[in-house]
């Protein structure tokens, strides 16, 4: 598999993410200037962001104002109704049970068993990022655990081979809530978009409406600051070492 691209994606490898807003034309202002996305519609209340042509996450109208402003990881599957029954037996939820988009693929919302919200994406004619790793693009996931004993666990047991397998590259990892957030943070996962530089993507994120969360740390795989957009959604932004 390329570096930046794609074709296809092991189970428990994360291959798409999305933003559900409640300004979509916000949003597409929003990103397409802080990473040079631009955009085309997919499905229903739904834009796909692409960069240098090749599909890199989804911006989706919220369709009820209660939901959350989120990003979501979703996780790769070939088989999304087998896998939601195994995060059930190892003692998640099932948020939204999978649901057919057309030819795209098979959507489902789950949760982990302290209430942390991923996807599952088992592709049609979508098999996910079709860039990720390159400056603009998807690089990282970090759940923030109140166990990661447990949180190992429990992934390593659905996502074993993608995590710990001979092969496995991983871009997710696991971290406590104390690490970054008050301790009274729910678990959740963070998604890392990559850029050249930590503190002038902060500068970006700051004129274009959006707020610093937490200001650049070190971890083991580069600098990351911790943003949110101008509508309350929350993200990384990670320089590589």
């Amino acid at each position: 598999m390329a570096e930046n691209r794609a074709s296809a994606y092991t189970e428990g490898v994360p291959c798409w993410v999305d933003a559900q807003l409640p300004d979509l034309e916000a949003g597409k202002r929003f990103y397409g200037e802080l990473f040079g996305w631009t955009f085309e519609p997919a499905h229903a209340e739904t834009v796909w962001a692409r960069l240098d042509g090749e599909p890199v996450a989804a911006l989706a109208r919220k369709t009820d104002g209660r939901l959350p402003t989120v990003w979501t990881v979703h996780f790769a599957t070939p088989d999304a109704e087998a896998l939601s029954r195994r995060i059930l037996a190892a003692g998640g939820q099932v948020v939204t049970a999978p649901l057919p988009l057309g030819e795209l693929g098979v959507t489902a919302l789950a949760a982990d068993p302290e209430g942390a919200v991923f996807g599952l994406w088992q592709p049609g004619s979508h098999p996910g990022f079709g860039r990720r790793h390159a400056e603009g693009a998807f690089v990282w996931v970090e759940l923030y655990a109140r166990d990661t004993a447990a949180a190992n666990t429990f992934y390593g047991g659905l996502f074993h081979d993608a995590l710990f397998g001979p092969d496995a590259e991983p871009d997710f990892g696991r971290a406590p809530v104390s690490d970054v957030f008050p301790a009274e943070m729910p678990p959740h996962f963070l998604v890392h978009f990559r850029v050249a530089d930590c503190a002038q993507a902060l500068g970006r994120v700051q004129r274009l409406g959006g707020r610093v969360q937490a200001e650049p740390f070190t971890t083991s795989y580069g600098t990351v600051a911790v943003v949110t957009d101008d509508q309350g959604a929350s993200f990384a932004v990670l320089e590589r070492s």
